[in-house]
């Protein structure tokens, strides 16, 4: 997969979900293919990590998942097949940093949705009648 520049603009424009036609089944199996790669809580974390620090080594992103660097290096792969973060070489190490903006903004997105969910939830656990 080529690798894209960083994206500074708002994710994927302007046009809603609403605005598009139904999804094809190679479109929606594509988007099942994204979810599945960041359906892992590990690679959800280091994603999280890259939007806080921008930039970081496997060894800090090992520290800050307290995981171990292979380990690590195996998921930042997954992540970076996808073209999600991207790798540059600085002296002896690698550096990774979250190239699409459009994953900031998931993320921002699915915790958002999971508050809401949780908060539904609790609200609706608490309202039952004995």
């Amino acid at each position: 997969m080529p690798k894209r520049a960083m994206s500074t603009s708002a994710c994927c424009g302007p046009a809603s979900m609403t605005n598009r036609s139904l999804l094809s089944p190679i479109q929606a199996g594509g988007l099942a293919a994204v979810f599945k790669v960041l359906a892992n809580d590990t690679r959800l974390r280091l994603l999280h990590a890259l939007v806080i620090s921008k930039e970081l080594g496997v060894n800090d992103l090992a520290n800050a998942v307290a995981m171990k660097p292979q380990a690590v290096s195996n998921q930042l792969q997954r992540l970076s097949d996808l073209g999600i973060v991207s790798s540059r070489r600085l002296g002896k190490s690698i550096r990774y940093s979250l190239v699409d903006l459009c994953a900031r903004s998931l993320l921002e997105q699915a915790m958002c949705l999971m508050e809401e969910v949780t908060a539904r939830g609790s609200s609706t656990h608490g309202n039952t009648a004995s």
